[in-house]
């Protein structure tokens, strides 16, 4: 079954207003089948290029004369990572004829493609991320726990089975060890990686400390900050950054870590089934990282994640900004009858009485607790946010 990808529109509506376009995301998460599904829409014709490809790699022996040659036509440079000499290039040939529609690279991240690109098309280039399956894009085809557990990669969630499902992550997640992450730069062992990995299952939701990490492998800090880094430009894990704001009380001030797609989390921790995930120690906190990144995939660029935590132990653990301003806070918790606690309350209150929503797996209709809490499951919360405008889809 075809599955209509929220991005859609934003790729179409960019490549119409600028000339260069970069769409980034993990391998495997639908790049290069969305911009094929799309291309006809676009009323333009085309080229593909995969610089994975040895025959189109020998076409941009001259890439300037090639590109030149085909300055009417839309040039789609897939793995564009790989040629990170093309974007000084790509600048002198926007140049000669400035008009949207002119390139639409895509890439698997690196620090190579950010850096280049922002240095040598800065004003010529917009940047999309592609997320892995949102449970808005699944619909009501598909359960959310499907989706919970085997996380948004298209094949990996579309397996027959969850058998197959956890087979295909494990796989995926030993080629990106081996392979993708070395040409990403990774200096570190196949073997020093992939436990890395697997110790960032216990760490996930929680506060990072790298001295900890480091002392458990073996190696200094600054190698782990190091491969963290290249982690997150690939997009395997996130760092949610603490928000500040002028109380007089202690924050914390240490990013909290999250693997990104639950599904990859699940296969690195070892769990294959439903069954298996509800015997899970770290279930609440898988559920609080699946929650957090199906919220943070459609949030709108002016619209800024964060969570809140002080000295004292009052925690929030995702707190929504535009400039400045909270807009809303989000505690996810496991249980279908959540509590309120005081610390929630007095959150609230550090915001001047910010709205909170309580998210859990099960409820469907929403209700309030108090004044300022309220309850709401999965899709509630995303439609809520649409409806404030925090959202694209």
């Amino acid at each position: 079954m075809n599955i209509q990808r929220a991005i859609t529109g934003r790729i179409l509506e960019k490549i119409k207003s600028t000339p260069a376009v970069a769409l980034l995301g993990p391998r495997q998460v639908g790049k290069t089948t969305l911009v094929k599904e799309i291309a006809p829409l676009l009323g333009l014709d085309n080229i593909y290029l995969d610089l994975e490809s040895f025959s189109d790699l020998n076409k941009l022996t001259d890439a300037e004369h090639y590109f030149l040659q085909r300055k009417d036509k839309l040039i789609i440079i897939d793995e564009v990572q790989r040629m990170p000499e093309l974007f000084p290039l790509l600048r002198s040939v926007i140049d000669k004829e400035r008009r949207p529609s002119r390139f639409l690279l895509l890439g698997s991240a690196s620090p190579e493609i950010l850096a280049k690109s922002s240095e040598t098309l800065a004003g010529r280039i917009s940047y999309l991320e592609m997320h892995p399956f949102n449970l808005l894009e699944t619909g009501n085809n598909y359960s959310q726990e499907q989706l919970w557990l085997r996380g948004g990669f298209p094949e990996m969630f579309l397996s027959a089975s969850d058998g197959e499902s956890f087979e295909k992550r494990l796989d995926f997640i030993q080629t990106y060890v081996e392979r993708e992450l070395p040409l990403l730069g990774l200096k570190t062992t196949p073997a020093v990686s992939r436990n890395l990995l697997r110790m960032l299952t216990g760490v996930h939701g929680n506060l990072l400390n790298y001295s900890m990490l480091a002392n458990s492998l073996g190696i200094d800090t600054n190698s782990i900050k190091r491969i963290i880094d290249l982690y997150e430009d690939a997009f395997l894990i996130r760092r949610l950054q603490p928000f500040h704001i002028n109380v007089s009380k202690r924050l914390v001030k240490t990013p909290k870590l999250f693997i990104r797609d639950s599904g990859l989390l699940h296969a690195l921790a070892g769990i294959e089934d439903m069954e298996e995930l509800e015997g899970y120690a770290g279930k609440g906190n898988s559920w609080e990282g699946f929650v957090i990144q199906q919220i943070i995939s459609l949030l709108k660029p002016a619209i800024s994640p964060f969570f809140y935590r002080t000295q004292d132990g009052v925690e929030l653990d995702l707190v929504l900004i535009k400039g400045n301003r909270p807009i809303v806070g989000i505690e996810v918790k496991y249980s279908n009858a959540p509590k309120i606690t005081k610390g929630t309350t007095i959150a609230s209150k550090d915001f001047g009485d910010l709205p909170i929503w309580i998210v859990t797996p099960g409820v469907e209709e929403n209700y309030a607790i108090n004044q300022f809490t309220s309850v709401t499951g999965l899709r509630g919360i995303l439609s809520l946010l649409k409806e404030m405008g925090c959202t694209y889809l």
